[in-house]
């Protein structure tokens, strides 16, 4: 049997990632899709634990304090743990794998430590990391969820406000989730990933209705 398919969800805090890929899975569920979902990191597994306190500033409060790619280490070691604990079998047996957030995320979020000038080589250095050094699948398709610096801001407080929790280090520094913006920009163009817009051509914000049935097309035509 040939292996199934893996497709992510990616984008910086505050695109709406979290919401448009819940409604991706409830999608596909009701269409009768099989499909395996998982989010990362995966932060109640053992194999996060660098993780949450890079995160949490055991390391330092400013992203830059832990170089980019020794912070990649961490979130590509979590993922390698999941791979075999979780869904290795279902992806060798042909299933589709939906994925909230992935390798992606270190190519964003660890990428924007480093000037535009060094990003072709660390994006080589990771993938060679994560895809053959650790052989993680390479995925199908890499959905990314575009989202201006005021936008993603605006949706963080309120989400902060609701769920009664506070920022990590990444998301409390304007600069480095703008340097995540330019660095995404940059990814999907060179790493050829789709975009899908948060804002319409007049820069009103789009219907969530609107983003998750273009996310939702996207799938269905790479399956």
């Amino acid at each position: 049997m040939s292996n199934g398919k893996l497709i992510i969800l990616e984008g910086i805090d505050g695109s709406g990632k979290s919401t448009n890929y819940k409604m991706l899975c409830d999608n596909m569920s009701r269409e009768g899709v099989n499909f395996h979902n998982i989010v990362f990191p995966r932060y109640d597994n053992e194999s996060s634990a660098l993780i949450r306190m890079y995160l949490n500033g055991k390391f330092g409060s400013h992203p830059d304090d832990v170089n980019a790619y020794t912070a990649s280490v961490f979130f590509a070691a979590d993922r390698f743990a999941s791979y075999k604990e979780d869904w290795e079998e279902l992806y060798k047996n042909g299933t589709l794998i939906l994925a909230d957030r992935y390798t992606t995320s270190n190519v964003v979020h660890q990428g924007a430590k480093l000037p535009k000038s060094a990003l072709p080589e660390f994006f080589d250095w990771l993938y060679d990391l994560e895809f053959k050094k650790m052989c993680l699948p390479v995925p199908d398709l890499v959905i990314y969820l575009d989202v201006d610096l005021e936008l993603s801001l605006s949706r963080m407080a309120r989400r902060q406000e609701d769920t009664n929790t506070s920022a990590d280090i990444h998301e409390k520094d304007k600069e480095y989730l703008q340097k995540c913006i330019d660095t995404a920009k940059f990814a999907c163009e060179y790493l050829g990933w789709e975009v899908v817009k948060s804002r319409n051509d007049d820069g009103s914000e789009r219907p969530l209705s609107d983003i998750n049935n273009e996310i939702l097309q996207l799938v269905k035509t790479s399956l």
